[in-house]
């Protein structure tokens, strides 16, 4: 960790905090290049490619596919990943949902490290590319795109580190120039429950924000032993390998931390309108056995904003255990339910009291006493804003938000794995680099982490090591 400054610009009030935008360097390395201005996409037909081709991939094609006909034709045409199978079963699949919208022929299907690039050459700038491989290399592809003058969808995380989020951030101020749209997939913030229901608290329906609470507490997510490795290593690199089980490796995903819990800690932030400043942190792994991926089972996070209110996250996974899968706010008049539970789809609603069991006061599709409504699918309502802004021309790109809520996400990981506070400074700052490398990877490279002599791993090791692993 170091001292440099920080690009989060804590302003005095919570609501104008999420309309500031951080001030970057230029655009490094992408600076003199000659690209045209990009603006919404105009011709005919928008062509998609599809990089990382795993099930948050082909859900992510399949919404971009389902888009509303007003904003025009679209038709995916290419499809990258490191693995054919996952390219065959997601063409399979897409094609048999979507059958007039996929035209990806044999020669328009590419498998290896440099693939991405494959797949972004047969597209057109204002065209638009769905990035749903691991983020350790988000940035990488990223840069690709904006060369390119192409729109981009990313999932989300959009980085696990410090470095790699202060790439994007760099390679975005290029984007921002050429008008570029960008979504990113916390789409939280795109469901229709919440946003009324941030619009109620910015109203002052909840009085002044006491805490936030975000749970997720489940079952297993993942969990590998040295038996499946072995196994898997028949034929499989250590590098593939960890790619295969992305999940379970901080380089590639920022583990379970960060992949799975970042929507509950971004929507809370929504919510209260400002990012945290600092986390302290705990948790544990238990029951391991011979399971060698790096993540603990449970994580319990105190998360500090600006001015001294606190968001509690809780994580936990383990089997036969207590199960929640929420997000929660108090305030001085009452009490509501964020998301939850279980499941995307938001049920959002304000209690008198402080818990759900008070009297309701409001709640998202409900009128008259009726049956509420139900919102729309969150996952197609990105797509149909970020389509609309590329149709229409409309200011959209979701990045600096994408990588203040990866950043916050990773400080409370980072809080749990080395059992110190961290700020939001020292996580953006930090100069441990996961994929170092990441770049120059190819299907023969060896891996960004090493395993032990034994066929582990690195785990998070509190109170002895000063970075993660």
């Amino acid at each position: 960790m170091n001292n440099k400054p920080s690009i989060l610009d804590i302003p005095v009030t919570r609501r104008s905090f999420l309309n500031k935008s951080g001030k970057f360097a230029s655009a490094g390395a992408l600076s003199g290049l000659a690209l045209p201005m990009v603006h919404g996409q105009s011709k005919e037909e928008t062509k998609l490619a599809l990089v990382g081709c795993g099930g948050r991939g082909t859900g992510a094609a399949s919404n971009a596919l389902s888009v509303s006909q007003a904003f025009g034709p679209r038709k995916l045409v290419a499809m990258a990943d490191v693995f054919q199978y996952r390219i065959d079963q997601s063409y399979n699949g897409l094609s048999k949902k979507h059958k007039d919208l996929v035209d990806v022929t044999p020669d328009r299907k590419f498998v290896g490290f440099d693939g991405y690039k494959k797949a972004m050459d047969i597209l057109d700038p204002g065209d638009v590319v769905i990035f749903t491989s691991p983020c350790a290399f988000r940035w990488v592809h990223y840069q690709y795109a904006v060369n390119k003058g192409l729109n981009v969808f990313m999932e989300k995380p959009v980085t696990p580190d410090g470095p790699s989020s202060r790439k994007i951030l760099e390679i975005n101020e290029q984007a921002k120039e050429l008008n570029l749209k960008v979504g990113v997939g916390l789409m939280c913030r795109h469901s229709q429950a919440r946003r009324e229901l941030k619009s109620r608290i910015e109203d002052g329906e909840l009085g002044e924000l006491l805490y936030l609470k975000a749970v997720r507490m489940q079952g297993r997510l993942i969990g590998w032993d040295k038996r499946k490795q072995e196994t898997e290593s028949k034929h499989l690199s250590d590098l593939m390998y960890q790619i295969k089980n992305f999940h379970g490796f901080l380089w590639l995903s920022g583990g379970v931390y960060s992949d799975f819990n970042i929507h509950n800690i971004d929507e809370c932030c929504w919510m209260k309108g400002m990012w945290p400043v600092k986390a302290q942190a705990m948790g544990g792994r238990h029951y391991r056995g011979d399971e060698i991926d790096q993540n603990l089972d449970s994580y319990s996070v105190e998360y500090t904003f600006p001015d001294e209110t606190k968001l509690y996250f809780q994580g936990r996974s383990m089997n036969r255990c207590y199960e929640e899968f929420a997000s929660h706010a108090n305030g001085t008049k009452g009490y509501a339910l964020i998301s939850g539970p279980g499941g995307h789809r938001s049920q959002a609603r304000i209690h008198k009291g402080q818990g759900p069991d008070s009297d309701l006061s409001w709640m998202f599709g409900q009128s008259s006493g009726g049956r509420p409504t139900r919102e729309t699918n969150p996952y197609q309502d990105e797509w149909e804003h970020l389509m609309d802004a590329i149709k229409n021309d409309k200011p959209f790109n979701e990045v600096e938000r994408g990588v203040k809520a990866s950043v916050v996400t990773s400080m409370g990981r980072m809080a749990a794995h080395v059992g110190t506070e961290i700020t939001y400074d020292d996580m953006f700052n930090c100069d441990h680099e996961f994929g170092k490398g990441v770049e120059n990877l190819t299907l023969d490279s060896e891996s960004p982490l090493l395993a032990n002599s034994d066929g582990s791993y690195p785990i998070p090791a509190p109170g002895k090591n000063r970075r993660e692993y």
